[in-house]
């Protein structure tokens, strides 16, 4: 049960506690401040994963990314085989006068070629200035912090899990053929040791 007043007192109590405290300021710029390791700045580019499968571009709910490519033929492996072509990429920009940091591009990347990036000190003073190319979101991969330990608890990546598992099946085959090889060394030895002729004063 609530009395009168008392959402009004309480009201007052806050605003006496905050008047004895004393107030912090950050003093930025000479002070950076200590950001959340999940903090969306900006969006860096790892350009030697992206494939241009456009799912990024198409995606985006801005329609602020965009990206220019064209096709390479690339010569077979081996002789006999068949050419195939590839998609090189010529540009790729992102809009941040646009963009709303949704991060729906960086989620639906097939290869991982979209990271989060903390930087945030990209103000322009012009806004056709906001748009960024490729190599401006390259250098921003540098700040893109590492990402957390897994709990331990957590289940092991099926990458790392497949892997381990194809190392312990050839690990296991090869010791079982030195296994099958050292019966065979010592069978020959004592063989070789009777087909051995004696020489004179051999076992005296």
């Amino acid at each position: 049960m609530s009395f009168p007043g008392s959402g009004l007192a309480k009201g007052l109590a806050v605003t006496l506690r905050t008047m004895t405290k004393r107030s912090v300021t950050a003093q930025y710029p000479d002070v950076q401040p200590d950001l959340p390791p999940r903090t969306r700045g900006v969006i860096g580019l790892f350009e030697e994963n992206c494939t241009v499968c456009m799912l990024c571009a198409r995606e985006c709910p801005d329609w602020c990314i965009y990206i220019d490519s064209h096709k390479e033929t690339v010569p077979p492996a081996a002789p006999g085989g068949r050419e195939r072509s590839r998609n090189v990429l010529d540009r790729f920009a992102i809009d941040f006068a646009l963009c709303m940091y949704c991060g729906i591009c960086i989620e639906v990347c097939p290869f991982d070629a979209l990271f989060w990036s903390p930087e945030f000190e990209y103000a322009e003073t012009d806004i056709r200035e906001l748009t960024h190319e490729r190599d401006k979101l390259r250098e921003w991969m540098w700040t893109v912090p590492e990402p957390p330990a897994l709990d331990p608890k957590a289940e092991e990546p099926k990458e790392i899990a497949a892997a381990r598992k194809a190392a312990d099946k050839l690990a296991a085959q090869q010791a079982a053929e030195a296994e099958a090889e050292a019966p065979a060394k010592d069978a020959e030895a004592p063989a070789q040791d009777r087909a051995r002729p004696e020489t004179p004063g051999e076992g005296t």
